[in-house]
């Protein structure tokens, strides 16, 4: 999934944007036609996309962990998704904003303050004894990747010039993340069956250390143009967030009568509205208005949140489908997960040949769709037997993912001209990373919910539990058909190809 960051930083724009009036961009650097890196420039570039490739190894290494991390901290089925939204959340949630500290801090300190934080968090993680420690080593893990994410990108398109040789330097980083995800996935198995879930962390802690042992003597420093920080919208948006999915996560246990989850929930959808409010009136709003009104930032970004949000769902619906009912071991769950990595990274690599023939509106709309029919496969999943349509199932929804992931990315920064590309490619990050905040605890809601419903109608446990995930893989599949039917007939008509789609 992550290797959308790429893409979308790379591809440069294609005109210029209907906004009001904004200060003149400076001049843009020397273009370099060289694609031959020095040998700094290779290091510089193993110790950025490092860090990159350790978040998105975080994203996923504990996906297969989860049902035996659970009763070894006392976390309940509803509870898990925790383990990693508690980390998903606060990436999502702050990227905006540290995104624009970078600008002002500078964006070596940033990264390297962010890297420091991740690497203490992850062995916190890691040797929490009880589930408060576990989830909060996840959620400052997850404030140190809002760091790391957008000053690392920021530092690799200030550290190699415009031209070949940083479209390459963008290509590697975003393979490598695509890379980290699967490697996750596989890792995540070995580890859990070999040494025990507190692995993982352990890992990320020590690649974490590597880095920083690096990175201080490789990185210059560099800034962007100094504006006012929007603290006010950067709150709004945090508490906003942080509600909903506090709120979500809550009902997915004790349902949404609860006073605490509506609560949570009307609150969460007020500082949402506030943040539109404030971000209005913001002569420096983290995300400008006049931006959203464009349909293939606004559509393009929606498009990024559903199939985010639908794919990490579905792979944790999966996760307890094949661990809980089937009794399937974490190393084997590992595999199957590798498989669907591996497609991930054929998608990828086929989204940009399909763009280049089809345009990148229509090829969205296709990965969306495609997404959907073949998740839809998953609801023949049965008690006793369903390994195989999870294996060949995901791994080609996830194809198809990968397929958006890649047009959603190019489809909201074309258009826009230079000096909002760094804003551009932050709220595509943005999507991706909320989506991957928002997916789990909304279906994990649903499904936790109808399978209680279930069983207190006598219905078995497993015949419930089974009947709650595929309510939930039913829910996925609207989602991104309705999403996909809303792309085609908004942006499916405009062919666009921004320059490099084809490459």
């Amino acid at each position: 999934m992550p290797s959308a960051t790429s893409t979308t930083a790379s591809a440069p724009a294609s005109g210029s944007a209907s906004a009001p009036p904004r200060a003149s961009s400076r001049a843009s650097s020397k273009t370099d036609t060289s694609t031959r890196f020095t040998p700094r420039e290779t290091l510089v570039l193993v110790v950025l996309c490092a860090s990159q490739f350790l978040v998105a190894l975080d994203f996923s290494v504990l996906n297969v962990a989860l049902p035996v991390l659970g009763p070894d901290l006392g976390l309940g089925e509803a509870g898990l998704q925790w383990a990693v939204t508690a980390f998903a959340l606060p990436t999502g949630s702050f990227l905006l904003l540290f995104g624009r500290l970078g600008d002002q801090l500078g964006r070596r300190r940033t990264f390297l303050a962010g890297l420091a934080l991740f690497t203490v968090a992850s062995v916190i993680a890691a040797t929490g004894v009880n589930a408060a420690l576990f989830l909060a080593g996840r959620a400052l893990q997850g404030l140190g990747a809002a760091a790391l994410v957008p000053t690392g990108m920021a530092l690799i398109t200030t550290s190699f010039a415009e031209g070949p040789k940083r479209t390459k330097a963008l290509s590697i980083n975003g393979s490598l993340m695509a890379l980290g995800f699967t490697v996750g996935m596989v890792l995540g198995g070995v580890l859990t069956d070999t040494l025990g879930w507190r692995s993982t962390m352990g890992l990320l802690g020590v690649g974490g250390v590597l880095v920083l042992l690096a990175a201080p003597r490789l990185l210059t420093e560099s800034w962007g143009e100094r504006t006012r920080l929007d603290v006010p919208g950067a709150l709004a948006v945090t508490g906003g967030l942080f509600g909903i999915v506090y709120g979500l996560s809550t009902a997915a246990e004790e349902g949404f009568t609860r006073p605490d989850v509506l609560i949570a929930l009307l609150a969460g959808v007020a500082l949402l509205a506030v943040f539109i409010r404030v971000e209005a009136r913001s002569p420096e709003p983290l995300l400008p208005l006049w931006m959203l009104r464009r349909p293939n930032v606004a559509f393009g970004n929606l498009a990024g949140l559903a199939t985010v949000s639908m794919m990490t769902a579905v792979v944790f619906l999966m996760t307890l489908y094949l661990q809980d009912l089937l009794g399937v071991t974490a190393l084997v769950t590992g595999l199957i997960f590798g498989v669907q990595g591996l497609a991930s990274i054929a998608g990828g690599a086929l989204a940009p040949r399909l763009a280049r023939r089809m345009g990148t509106s229509r090829t969205l709309a296709l990965g969306l769709l495609g997404q959907a029919v073949l998740t839809a496969a998953l609801l023949g999943i049965g008690p006793d037997s369903g390994v195989w349509l999870v294996v060949v199932g995901l791994a080609l929804a996830s194809a198809l993912h990968l397929v958006a992931v890649v047009s959603y990315g190019v489809t909201a920064t074309s258009g826009l001209a230079d000096e909002d590309q760094g804003r551009a490619t932050s709220l595509v990050t943005s999507a991706m990373q909320v989506g991957m905040a928002l997916g789990i605890p909304l279906l994990s809601a649903l499904s936790v919910g109808w399978a209680g419903t279930l069983r207190e109608g006598g219905v078995s446990a497993d015949e419930a539990t089974l009947g709650g995930i595929r309510l939930g893989v039913g829910a996925d599949v609207v989602v991104l058909l309705a999403v996909g039917a809303l792309v085609a007939l908004t942006l499916g008509r405009r062919r666009t190809v921004p320059q490099g789609a084809g490459s």
